[in-house]
């Protein structure tokens, strides 16, 4: 009865420890199976002037006040540029997880403008990998500030961009963009040389803790609007404060839509043509 007992004992350890074996295995296999989406590559929908891969999740709305003051050349007499500012305040919307709408308003030329975002690629790891995030980018904007001396019909007015977005997060710290661009502008004024632009845009994002990251950003222009414009820089900061993100910024652009900052800068950033500025993001969760 010992030996049958003892017997009896090993097995059942056997049994054990082999059903243990089996559970663990499964485990693994199914965190094998699993995919992780990379999250936050950027802080917000944008890196500074221009778009990010980001888009917000479904049913949240973003609402953005967009501040750009004077150039801080005009010294102590315009307070480094206080004395004067250009506005655009937009509301953004999820529709999905991958699709983006947004509406906005700027002083700048009084200008209306919307866009269309949508996410073709989703970096992420495991058992699918993905190394980068892709994003599709198409916006439209019209000038309403009246010129009486042009008799301009309304598709006169119109300007279209077309951008990729592409990006990827190394690490927990470290993002980078490229950003392919192509802007159409209906018409164009005497003095400027091309109706079509295109150009490629650089951006990056270093994190310094859970709510303060480095941004910067350039465009590089293939093509000219005109002789007297220039390619657009932006350094700034992103701060993250529970449902608001901060982002302060210098940058040598007025306009803060893209066929505007991208096509139509004309400050030089290295002689004291800067903007000190600022977004403003608040979200809300509304379906």
């Amino acid at each position: 009865m010992k030996r049958l007992a003892t017997i009896f004992f090993m097995l059942s350890i056997s049994m054990t420890l082999a059903a243990q074996d089996d559970l663990l295995a499964s485990l693994e296999e199914e965190q094998a199976d699993e995919t992780t989406l990379i999250e936050a590559t950027f802080k917000g929908t944008r890196v500074i002037n221009g778009h990010s891969v980001e888009t917000r999740k479904k049913g949240v709305m973003d609402f953005m006040i967009s501040h750009r003051f004077g150039t801080i050349d005009g010294g102590a007499y315009e307070l480094f540029g206080l004395d004067q500012a250009s506005i655009r305040i937009g509301l953004e919307y999820a529709v999905t997880d991958r699709l983006y709408l947004g509406l906005g308003r700027s002083s700048y030329e009084k200008t209306y403008d919307g866009f269309v975002k949508f996410r073709l690629l989703r970096q992420s790891t495991g058992s699918k990998i993905m190394p980068l995030s892709v994003t599709w980018l198409s916006s439209t904007a019209v000038k309403t500030l009246k010129s009486p001396e042009l008799d301009l019909s309304f598709q006169d007015k119109l300007a279209f961009t077309n951008q990729l977005l592409i990006a990827r997060k190394f690490g927990n710290g470290i993002s980078l963009q490229l950003v392919p661009t192509w802007v159409h502008r209906n018409l164009i004024q005497e003095g400027d040389l091309n109706n079509d632009i295109f150009a490629l845009g650089v951006g990056g994002r270093i994190k310094f803790s859970q709510r303060v990251a480095l941004c910067a950003e350039y465009y590089y222009q293939f093509q000219h609007l005109n002789e007297g414009t220039t390619n657009a820089i932006a350094i700034g900061f992103d701060i993250e404060t529970g449902g608001h993100v901060f982002q302060l910024q210098f940058t040598n652009a007025t306009a803060m839509v893209p066929k505007g900052f991208i096509t139509e800068t004309t400050n030089d950033f290295f002689d004291g043509e800067i903007h000190f500025g600022f977004n403003i993001s608040r979200t809300f969760q509304v379906n």
